[in-house]
């Protein structure tokens, strides 16, 4: 009996999917592994200013930028998550590519600025801390610093064939182990999620492995885009066929957590720089 027909329906019913680069899962990771690097004066400001939330670590916020999502503050911020750059290239141009500063370069920009200005109010430093631990993270998901003119792979449509448990929005979409959703989604959530580890033990392997990670220059946000963008054609992040087999996830592993480890590392520097007395 041919899966065809399902496989079919499947890549009609995909809808494109929001956003939230890396999952909960990955966002978390990138928090945790920055708190574990930080120098003890920036460890004692982002406690003061963590003071009062529900879960006052990096990891416990990393996902409040995307929870914004459907109030006022997060419509206005929705373009600070990610990048677009002209099809086939990768090459920033700020009044092109980030106009107002309205990307997630500028984004991490302007908040380190209000980060770094103590003379601001607590809740306005404290928000911005909040901010550049996601867009961090945002800005290492090679699809968030797309050049493909498909909203960063949201309108790249994928069946893929696996166990993993589907993220809600694709759990109507869900049939004998086939599932629609999307080249986004399947990096914002099903990469990291196909090694079946949680948070603690994920941090735990990752924060084994040599730091600095490998091929992680000092830089400023901008080249850190620059490398998601590069990635997208180096690596081969997008599949031959729209029909994607979970060795995929397996191949891709590898590559999402370095970039994670990244993402941590230059977190916790930025954070280091900009927290000192």
């Amino acid at each position: 009996m041919t899966r065809l027909p399902t496989i079919a329906l499947l890549l009609v019913l995909a809808l494109p999917g929001t956003s939230h680069a890396w999952s909960a899962l990955g966002h978390r990771l990138v928090g945790e592994l920055a708190e574990r690097h930080l120098e003890p004066a920036a460890r004692r400001e982002v406690t003061a200013l963590l003071e009062g939330e529900a879960e006052p670590t990096l990891a416990g916020v990393s996902t409040w930028a995307d929870e914004l999502r459907g109030s006022e503050l997060g419509r206005k911020t929705a373009r600070w998550h990610y990048v677009n750059f002209p099809t086939g290239t990768c090459d920033y141009v700020p009044e092109r590519d980030c106009p107002n500063g309205d990307c997630v370069i500028g984004a991490i920009e302007r908040q380190r600025a209000l980060l770094a200005d103590r003379s601001q109010p607590r809740e306005t430093r404290r928000d911005a801390l909040k901010f550049l631990v996601h867009f961090v993270g945002d800005v290492h998901q090679p699809m968030h610093a797309g050049n493909r003119n498909d909203k960063g792979g949201n309108d790249y449509q994928i069946s893929l064939r696996t166990p993993i448990e589907p993220e809600s929005y694709a759990r109507a979409r869900y049939r004998d182990g086939v599932m629609g959703t999307n080249l986004h989604s399947i990096w914002d959530y099903y990469v990291l999620r196909s090694l079946g580890l949680e948070q603690p033990a994920y941090a735990k392997r990752l924060d084994a492995l040599p730091w600095p990670p490998q091929d992680t220059p000092s830089s400023p946000p901008e080249a850190w885009a620059l490398e998601s963008c590069r990635l997208i054609d180096a690596r081969g992040l997008y599949p031959e066929t729209h029909v994607m087999q979970h060795d995929y996830l397996d191949r891709m592993r590898p590559l999402a957590e370095q970039r994670v480890r990244q993402a941590a590392w230059r977190l916790a520097a930025l954070l280091n720089a900009t927290l000192r007395p």
